[in-house]
């Protein structure tokens, strides 16, 4: 009776270290990513800026601003917001809210040749109007949603590492936001 009992009670000790390594190793590989840049999009353009200089009402001389502006989209979401669970007993990585996407539009003018005249002397109020305009214009020029539709995509990815983990330690996974794909995974 006394070999039973110390044979059960060390088959008890070593499900219970492993269930709690699983729970720290699920939650420590989600909370080492923090913030995941998931997408990044550049583009550049070219922008002719024409200032004219009139008097009365006749054209004396025309200016010519180049800018070149460089654009950076970048599609991030930040992991510590990500709210699950991990019920070690049942044996579940329960998803309950994933943050939602970041998306940052950093663009650069750059001016890059300027012919302004002897009458027209260009100012920094027309070059301020034309990064502004040159600014503005990228900004429209961003599909936001599309960005966001591809980060997204983009970060079930990412995500599917730490699901595979999961799975591995014979974890279900469940999905309470209903937003995430998690049928390529029934395949493992």
């Amino acid at each position: 009776m006394l070999i039973i009992f110390l044979m059960f009670r060390r088959c008890t000790k070593v499900v219970e270290e492993k269930t709690r390594n699983d729970y720290y190793i699920l939650k420590n590989q989600i909370t080492k990513m923090n913030k995941m840049v998931v997408m990044e999009q550049d583009f550049s353009t070219m922008q002719k800026t024409k200032v004219a200089f009139e008097v009365f009402g006749r054209k004396m001389s025309e200016n010519e601003i180049m800018a070149f502006t460089k654009t950076n989209a970048q599609v991030s979401y930040n992991l510590n917001k990500l709210v699950m669970e991990v019920d070690s007993v049942n044996r579940k990585l329960i998803i309950k809210e994933i943050p939602p996407a970041d998306i940052r539009i950093t663009p650069v003018v750059e001016i890059q040749s300027m012919d302004d005249s002897f009458f027209n002397r260009i100012d920094d109020v027309q070059i301020k109007k034309v990064t502004k305009a040159a600014k503005d214009d990228a900004y429209k020029r961003v599909d936001q949603n599309r960005l966001r539709s591809e980060g997204r995509k983009q970060l079930m990815d990412n995500l599917n590492s730490i699901f595979v983990l999961a799975k591995a330690l014979d974890y279900t996974i469940e999905d309470e936001t209903r937003t995430l794909d998690l049928s390529d995974l029934s395949k493992l």
